[in-house]
């Protein structure tokens, strides 16, 4: 049976003992998904016998924002998994006041296979949905105290490392129901919205990820590397180039990438360095003059510098250019969290190297420098 939790068939005099008297609402659904049993905790909370209840919808007996909810998330999911767990719903009370419910339900399935109805489990949800209410208030609190600078720094820091890790749950769900639907038998305008979808799912991964970066650093003591010999610099940079190319089909990028030499580094920080870099000069250069990559390396050095054309940088911006959630002038361009060059910044320190900016009418250039061995680091 589908993960989650196990219902077995009511026969017994000690079974239906335990379906009726439990505490917590039972329901079994037919195939067609009208009800075909409800326990006496059901017909408590609706005030319906369980033969008024039977031939009804499980969102027959929701409120008006239920039966939205069930249509558009706990119905499709249902479908595409087998089972869905612990969705609140309000259901209507007998007295006309909304019952809070946690929801979860699987489907039955016959020695085939083949699904034959579905298991619902209710169970009462006053208490956690009040605990629920305390978060929101206390969140909202959270955010009033965040607008004294003397304390946003620490609760912002721990408040961000939960939401990003909490974020990502649901974007993978999303994901994972994109995906299946991607091998599907799709129109043409379907398969151009699931594009969109996944489009939308990979921004929203990366900037999940500037979050959890950007928490860690904060709350730790920088961002963590795993250093070691690398060979194929070149190529991993070369990678990076071509994925910012693909998703700017309307820019001109170029890049002179001779890495010959082994470079101690975490390969995968360097080229979410490069990729922020690039994507920053992508994001606020001039959209008629190239962006420029230039990757060199010495007998001692490694040196990778991002340029674009456009306006110069104040100096009241580069002041606070790396730090974090600082985006300066930038309009509607502004898509961003304004974490990226303050995490590309935190990349540098953490290889005991150095970001650094310059910029006047002519060009704005981002030059980072590292030692090619990491002397005295552990790996």
């Amino acid at each position: 049976m589908s993960e989650g939790f196990v219902f077995g068939p009511v026969d017994a005099v000690g079974d239906e003992d335990a379906f009726q008297h439990a505490p917590c609402g039972y329901l079994i659904l037919a195939r067609d998904g009208t009800i075909s049993r409800a326990n006496a905790v059901v017909e408590q909370w609706t005030g319906q016998a369980s033969s008024d209840l039977i031939g009804k919808r499980l969102p027959d007996l929701m409120r008006a924002a239920g039966r939205i909810l069930h249509e558009t998330h706990f119905a499709p999911l249902l479908k595409i998994q087998g089972f869905v767990k612990e969705i609140a719903f309000d259901l209507k009370g007998h007295d006309g006041r909304p019952i809070q419910v946690l929801v979860n339900a699987v489907e039955r399935k016959d020695a085939h296979g083949e699904v034959v109805g579905t298991y619902v489990v209710m169970f009462p949800a006053v208490e956690r949905r009040r605990y629920e209410r305390t978060l929101v208030n206390a969140q909202d609190a959270l955010e009033v105290e965040l607008l004294s600078a003397t304390e946003t720094g620490a609760l912002r820091d721990q408040f961000i490392a939960v939401l990003g890790h909490d974020l990502r749950n649901p974007l993978a769900s999303i994901s994972s129901a994109s995906r299946m639907l991607a091998k599907e038998p799709v129109s043409d305008r379907a398969r151009r919205v699931l594009d969109l979808m996944d489009g939308s799912v990979s921004r929203m991964a990366a900037l999940i990820d500037d979050v959890l970066d950007f928490a860690r650093g904060s709350l730790g003591s920088g961002i963590g590397i795993t250093v070691q010999p690398e060979g194929a610099l070149s190529m991993l940079i070369q990678q990076v180039v071509d994925e910012l190319r693909a998703g700017n089909p309307n820019r001109l990028l170029e890049a002179e990438i001779d890495v010959s030499n082994v470079v101690e580094c975490d390969a995968g920080r360097i080229g979410q360095l490069v990729s922020n870099l690039l994507g920053n000069a992508l994001t606020h250069g001039a959209t008629d003059q190239p962006v420029r990559l230039a990757a060199t390396t010495t007998v001692a050095d490694l040196e990778i510098s991002v340029s674009n054309g456009g306006a110069a940088i104040s100096q009241s911006a580069m002041d606070r250019l790396f730090q974090p959630f600082f985006r300066g002038d930038t309009g509607e361009k502004s898509l961003g969290l304004g974490l990226g060059l303050h995490i590309a910044s935190e990349i540098a320190n953490a290889h005991d190297g150095k970001l650094s900016v310059s910029s006047d009418e002519t060009e704005t250039r981002f030059t980072f420098r590292m030692p090619l061995l990491q002397t005295g680091r552990p790996q």
